[in-house]
């Protein structure tokens, strides 16, 4: 059980929200990112978050009418987009 008392919900804490799962082979510790903390991660503005979202180029699930993004989601997209210079 989740400390909200619903098996697989999801638990909202002050900066991030976890889904929670007792059940074998369901995703467990999954983070959530707002579009505001993935800006601030990527040090880009909320609008070009908003913009690769609705593209499909991030990932993200919608939560009634705002986005949470998977912080693995975000890693490996920055890790996609890196490249060496020089």
């Amino acid at each position: 059980m989740t400390p909200a008392g619903k098996p697989g919900g999801v638990v909202c804490l002050k900066e991030r929200c976890v889904m929670a799962s007792t059940s074998p082979g369901d995703i467990s510790e999954v983070r959530f990112l707002t579009v505001a903390e993935v800006a601030a991660l990527m040090r880009v503005s909320k609008m070009t978050v908003y913009r690769l979202v609705h593209s499909g180029e991030l990932p993200a699930a919608r939560v009634g009418r705002s986005f949470r993004v998977p912080e693995d989601t975000v890693n490996e997209y920055l890790r996609k987009s890196f490249f060496q210079t020089g």
